[in-house]
């Protein structure tokens, strides 16, 4: 198959790459000021991101269920109300979402390539996000609903973490385009989580990386972005 005839895709990293900031723990605290969430719930939430800071293993799918308490028999469409709105008060209006992911995937886009999110978050939140920013899709956690349309505290499916970055997003291209008929051209992300997808890529780029991230970055030269900016808290 020619160059011409392989599908292009870029994958980006949603939290601590296209925005400052992690959205499920901005969302606690959210939840929190709202009285949603059980005081012990917010206590071993908070332990989990200590351990995640300190880069010690955790379970992605267990900390997502435990955010969920707090929609946990609700209406799906309800909940990914609420989420859309939080989405655009605490993250879109703050100036949370990069400019400078904005423009990496506005040139993407122009030449052709489809841009996809690909991340642990939750996916009403990124599903919010594709409203005004350009990318193309997403592959993002999912919350299972039962039989009434009500959200429950598991995780449906995996989580989108790791190496299940780099699973979702086979899965996703192989069944639209086929095996072989497409390439994953540029990767970002900031975590060293992010290392599997960025070394699937092309092209990987890491932006604004933690420590583990900024080694492998130099070890395989992979190109550093600085892509800080100033929000309003």
């Amino acid at each position: 198959m020619s160059e011409e005839a392989i599908h292009k895709i870029a994958a980006f990293d949603f939290d601590g790459t296209s925005i400052q900031g992690n959205s499920p723990v901005i969302l606690v605290r959210h939840l929190n000021r709202l009285d949603m969430l059980r005081k012990r719930v917010i206590s071993k939430v908070l332990a989990w991101a200590a351990a995640y800071k300190l880069r010690l293993p955790q379970s992605e799918a267990w900390v997502r269920g435990q955010v969920f308490t707090a929609f946990e028999g609700k209406l799906k469409q309800d909940v990914d109300d609420f989420l859309a709105e939080f989405y655009d008060t605490l993250i879109e209006a703050p100036g949370r979402f990069r400019s400078q992911a904005d423009a990496a995937m506005e040139r993407l886009r122009s030449e052709g390539v489809e841009v996809l999110i690909v991340s642990a978050t939750f996916g009403p939140i990124v599903r919010r996000a594709q409203a005004s920013h350009p990318f193309d899709g997403c592959l993002c956690t999912e919350m299972a609903v039962d039989g009434e349309g009500r959200y429950t505290t598991r995780v449906d499916g995996a989580c989108i973490e790791g190496e299940e970055k780099v699973k979702a997003l086979r899965a996703y291209a192989d069944a639209r385009y086929g095996a072989g008929n497409w390439e994953l051209v540029e990767a970002y992300g900031d975590h060293h989580s992010d290392i599997p997808m960025l070394a699937a890529a092309t092209r990987g780029f890491a932006v604004t990386p933690d420590k583990p991230l900024a080694r492998e970055a130099r070890r395989r030269g992979w190109q550093v972005l600085d892509w800080d900016v100033t929000v309003e808290k």
